[in-house]
């Protein structure tokens, strides 16, 4: 249950995308044997990562199941005005970030360009920002069916969130909802088929054939051998599914982003006040407070066009009369085939954050992650990863490895400082610098 957010999770966007869409003019029946450009991006006038994703989306033939691989080495640039260009660099895989002091500003138009490294070159249709009314409160009240069946194996306890907003009179806006959750999080790696190691393993470096010896220069990651013997004093490496969890060296928060989208019109309601507007479920994952922080945007008329049919298919699918699944063709065409569809939206948007402290004290019954079936858990933040693992941690143990005592399965010289801890690595999904907002 990793999300990676730009402005809307999109490794849950592209499934559904690719599943419930539609396409303006012509619907595109999507095929097993797809292809597809996906693309990601929203510039915004917060102080934040200006990001860029670019994807492909392909579809097993045999089996056809989607599978997203991340564009690399493509050239991303963002026009502004129609005359400033200013370049993105790859920071990640797929990912492609704008200089760290750029930010968009209301009223001034961006277009995205990129080539990929085959020569072929996309640009979007030109955006102007516009503005956005600030989120004047929030409220949040205990929900035990706040959460759809299908999110948690039948858990459905969690928190509405609501806003309230003074909607203005001398302008027609488009608005758009997400949130991000931060819960404090006590486990910060899972090293599947290895051991977690502070310091590099010296190569080709045994110690009575039974300990891997690591050296003074820092690693900070899974140490992961192959299984059976490297060499012929090498430790026995077993084959087969095992895993060690590390708790976390310094204070760490997981990150976590909606699933859902949340557009609205003010058509019939402009210049009026949104009361308690619904736009975030938050599930009861753990007893301990949380942070959610409240994004409310603005869309341009064709974006949220965009959006709201993505919303409109993704909620009524699934029924006999239903049209058949087809792919939502965004805002950024190939150059030289206008024809290729190309899905996604880049945007500009405006945006008012509001940081919003769930306390939980309103909750009953108990947390997702107090329903491990094995038994209640013993040690703060094993709620919290059970309820993102479906599991409770799974330790390294300690020495001494001795007598009755379990070992692990693949050990380390020195072990004075076995099972290690591990840092809590700034990503999408955890982040070690303590948000804005949190309560201590």
């Amino acid at each position: 249950m990793r999300h990676v957010r730009l402005y809307l999770c999109w490794s849950t966007f592209l499934p559904l995308l690719l599943a419930t869409a539609c396409v303006d003019p012509e619907n595109l029946v999507l095929h097993g044997t797809v292809d597809l450009l996906v693309v990601d991006g929203t510039i915004t006038n917060l102080v934040e990562p200006q990001l860029i994703r670019l994807n492909r989306s392909q579809a097993d033939r045999l089996t056809g199941r989607f599978g997203t691989l991340p564009i690399t080495k493509a050239a991303v640039e963002v026009v502004v005005d129609s005359v400033e260009v200013v370049v993105a660099h790859e920071t990640e895989v797929g990912s492609y970030q704008l200089p760290s002091d750029f930010r968009g500003q209301v009223g001034h138009s961006y277009q995205l360009r990129f080539t990929l490294s085959d020569g072929s070159r996309y640009v979007s249709d030109q955006q102007i920002m516009p503005a956005v009314a600030e989120i004047s409160s929030t409220e949040s009240a205990f929900n035990p069916a706040c959460l759809t069946a299908n999110q948690l194996g039948g858990y459905t306890a969690g928190h509405d969130v609501f806003v309230t907003s003074q909607d203005p009179a001398d302008r027609h806006d488009y608005y758009r909802w997400d949130w991000t959750l931060y819960e404090r999080q006590y486990w910060c790696r899972t090293c599947k088929q290895g051991v977690y190691a502070v310091n590099a393993i010296v190569p080709h470096t045994y110690l009575y054939s039974y300990y891997f010896v690591s050296g003074n220069d820092l690693y900070e990651d899974c140490f992961t051998p192959p299984p059976g013997k490297a060499d012929y004093d090498a430790p026995e490496v077993p084959a087969g599914d095992w895993f060690y969890d590390y708790p976390c060296r310094t204070d760490c928060w997981e990150i976590l982003h909606n699933y859902s989208l949340n557009v609205f019109d003010d058509m019939y309601s402009n210049g009026g006040l949104i009361a308690k507007r619904k736009v975030a479920q938050i599930p009861f994952y753990q007893r301990a407070p949380c942070l959610v922080d409240i994004r409310q945007g603005s869309l341009t008329k064709d974006a949220y066009q965009y959006f709201k049919r993505f919303q409109d298919q993704s909620q009524n699918t699934g029924g006999l009369a239903d049209t058949p699944p087809t792919i939502l063709a965004g805002n950024v065409y190939n150059a030289s085939n206008r024809q290729q569809v190309v899905a996604g939206y880049f945007t500009a948007s405006a945006v008012s954050l509001y940081h919003h402290w769930l306390d939980r004290k309103d909750t009953e019954g108990i947390p997702f992650g107090a329903t491990d079936p094995t038994g209640p858990h013993e040690n703060a933040g094993d709620d919290l990863f059970y309820a993102l693992n479906i599991r409770r941690p799974f330790p390294e143990p300690s020495p001494p490895y001795v007598g009755e005592r379990n070992e692990p399965k693949v050990r380390i010289w020195p072990i004075a400082s076995r099972p290690p801890t591990a840092v809590c690595a700034p990503s999408d999904s955890k982040t070690p610098y303590k948000p804005n907002g949190w309560r201590d």
